[in-house]
């Protein structure tokens, strides 16, 4: 026989509650549906996987330069800069990759007959634009008088920082701002050399800017 204080007690109401059982399976269904996704957003997850590819939604956009006298259409992403899409997409390499940072001058080319760094150009703010490169200059063997001059001069070392320093140099010829030492200098400062043939470079420039002034 059961210890007086084992026996139940009829007289004691049965809980009404629910138990702590009950209490846990509750919660823990509240708690799964509060961290299970939304039904909004897995439908919109299934949507976007079943929607077609556009050129938006895969980050690539048609575009069309004028290179050199030449047409050439891209496939590309909006972020690319002129100067990868010199080098990686039209395969036109003398346009030099240095700093990318616009500090160094390597990728100068021409476009709309001003130079800018196409590190830091877009190559979709250049549509409709005419784009001079490096390749561009000559005119089939003929060289352009900036690219004899730097031979003549021997305006080069390693040869890296070249393209960039005959395109600045071009420019600055036709910019009125080479006609004299100093200011030709200041104007070509932003093309740095790091063999230091600065020299040679501002004398192939002051003599083409003579040349021009004379004819």
């Amino acid at each position: 026989m059961q210890p007086d204080d084992q026996v139940p007690n009829p007289a004691t109401p049965a809980p009404t509650g629910p138990s702590r059982r009950t209490f846990l399976k509750q919660t823990g269904g509240l708690l799964g549906v509060a961290l299970a996704p939304p039904i909004a957003s897995q439908a919109e997850a299934i949507a976007d996987k079943m929607a077609p590819a556009s050129p938006i939604l895969s980050g690539q956009t048609n575009i069309s330069l004028n290179i050199n006298g030449q047409a050439k259409n891209l496939r590309i992403e909006p972020r690319t800069t002129l100067l990868d899409a010199l080098r990686e997409n039209l395969d036109l390499t003398g346009t030099k990759k240095g700093c990318d940072h616009g500090q160094c001058g390597a990728c100068t080319v021409l476009v709309d007959g001003k130079r800018v760094n196409s590190c830091l150009t877009l190559a979709v703010m250049a549509q409709g634009k005419p784009i001079t490169t490096i390749e561009g200059l000559a005119k089939g063997d003929e060289l352009h008088p900036m690219q004899e001059a730097f031979l003549k001069h021997d305006g080069f070392q390693c040869g890296y920082c070249t393209p960039g320093q005959i395109m600045s140099g071009v420019a600055c010829v036709k910019e009125g701002h080479a006609t004299t030492d100093d200011q030709a200098r200041e104007w070509m400062s932003g093309n740095l050399c790091r063999c230091g043939a600065y020299p040679n470079i501002l004398a192939a420039v002051r003599e083409v800017a003579a040349q021009q002034a004379k004819g």
